[in-house]
């Protein structure tokens, strides 16, 4: 296990689960896109769960690699369908966020084969 493989682990980490404590608290920067690209309110606890799971898998990951690895796909296709509602929203401004989330993912990914 690579020192870059751990720090990129632990960024993706802090990322998805910041993310996640923003839906939680219903942060009003966080808000106010997902109602406006037609999420509804009763999805955000589970978005907002399944990016947790997701922080807290790449973090278990560290020792236990599949389980990172399993991590790392899931939260690679959670960003894929923010990427996916945030274009079919055509609030095409926004499209780089999901993909700042999702490159600590692949990077993980990439850089324990």
């Amino acid at each position: 296990m690579s020192t870059a493989y751990v720090i990129v682990t632990l960024v993706g980490a802090a990322m998805a689960g910041f993310s996640a404590v923003s839906v939680f608290t219903r942060a009003k920067w966080v808000v106010e896109p997902i109602t406006s690209y037609g999420v509804p309110q009763t999805w955000w606890p589970w978005l907002g769960a399944a990016k947790a799971a997701g922080a807290a898998g790449l973090v278990v990951g560290l020792f236990v690699p599949a389980i990172g690895v399993a991590a790392a796909i899931g939260l690679v296709l959670y960003f894929l369908g923010a990427l996916v509602t945030v274009a079919r929203a055509r609030s095409y401004a926004h499209l780089p966020f999901p993909v700042l989330y999702m490159a600590p993912a692949v990077a993980s990914l990439a850089l324990l084969s």
